[in-house]
């Protein structure tokens, strides 16, 4: 099954910002899996870049393009600020983060709490738009507690559509601010898939891209029958195969790491920085155990030798030409973003 996506819109398919996960290893990691697939960074507040460590934060491989920053803030002229060192660095895309409900975010007066402020997000928007050439794009929730009316969400994307915002990341949930922890915000709130698609009919100029609960291929082949694009969170990171290039095999991405490995191994980087986010690659394999096993050995890991990787391959893969079949990624099961 192949999943055309119209090409006049850059966000096909994409891997979500995720914290503590979405790190430069990660990212170059799913880039060797997926040759297109659009990645975020973690979420970096306008704090930690305008008064902390910027390189730490934004630096990053050439290989991972197509990629963005997703920036936390709700202050406009911090906002612009951060946004020019995004592009000074060579980032493809600033996101703004208007869905994080957790109780830190709300203390800084950013996030999901701000879908009750279309005007300060609009002001955001424009601030950072009038300083940097690259897109500026929205990520955020349809709506706030027990909000459950469209016009909320509509009026939020309007207003911000207004302040040349032209791609909108739906999180097709509510975001409820008190009394559920962000891991519950990911699935205790309903979706709501028909509002997304309502604001793609209601705003077909504007680009819509879809996340929330999408796991399969079969999911984003739907979901890309009435919007742009569809974002993958912690499905992608569990099972990464799922965004597998159509004849890629898990043996080129191993060895792609090794070598990635070796030259990035340091007194910072460790082996363990870069394994930990390779343990679903085997996802539904017969050795996925195995594999999972062979690279969270902590004797092993402390060693910090880049050959732990092709060790693991080599125990997991068969050399018999039946079970290499295993690896390959099936063609009717790719996504293609043309």
């Amino acid at each position: 099954m192949k999943i055309g996506v119209r090409a006049r819109f850059r966000h096909g398919l994409c891997v979500a910002p995720m914290m503590d996960w979405t790190d430069r290893h990660c990212r170059y990691f799913l880039r060797q899996v997926s040759s297109s697939a659009f990645l975020y960074t973690e979420m970096i507040t306008t704090g930690a870049l305008l008064h902390g460590d910027v390189d730490r934060h934004l630096a990053f491989n050439s290989e991972e393009h197509p990629v963005a920053v997703q920036l936390g803030g709700s202050e406009p002229d911090a906002l612009a600020k951060c946004a020019k060192l995004v592009e000074q660095y060579g980032y493809d895309e600033v996101n703004l983060n208007i869905g994080c409900p957790s109780e830190r975010v709300q203390r800084g007066a950013f996030g999901a709490c701000l879908m009750a402020e279309p005007e300060l997000v609009a002001d955001c928007v424009r601030a950072m738009r009038e300083a940097v050439k690259i897109p500026i794009t929205v990520k955020h929730r349809l709506g706030l507690n027990s909000i459950d009316d469209f016009s909320f969400v509509e009026k939020f994307v309007r207003t911000v559509s207004e302040a040349g915002c032209t791609t909108f990341i739906a999180h097709a949930r509510n975001a409820v601010l008190k009394g559920l922890s962000p891991k519950e915000n990911r699935e205790v709130p309903p979706l709501k898939y028909e509002y997304v698609y309502r604001l793609k009919r209601d705003f077909p100029a504007l680009e819509l891209v879809i996340n929330g609960g999408i796991s399969s291929l079969l999911s984003i082949e739907k979901h890309l029958l009435h919007v742009d694009g569809a974002m993958l969170g912690r499905a992608a990171y569990h099972d990464p195969w799922v965004l597998a290039d159509a004849g890629k095999t898990r043996r080129d991405v191993v060895l792609a790491m090794h070598a990635y490995l070796e030259k990035i191994l340091s007194n910072e980087v460790k082996v363990r920085n870069v394994a930990r986010h390779m343990l679903g690659l085997y996802h539904g394999h017969r050795r996925a155990r195995l594999w999972r096993r062979m690279l969270s050995d902590s004797g092993r890991l402390s060693q910090n030798d880049p050959a732990l990787l092709l060790e693991a391959l080599e125990a997991v893969e068969s050399t018999s030409s039946k079970e290499n079949s295993h690896e390959r990624s099936p063609q009717a099961q790719q996504v293609e973003v043309r």
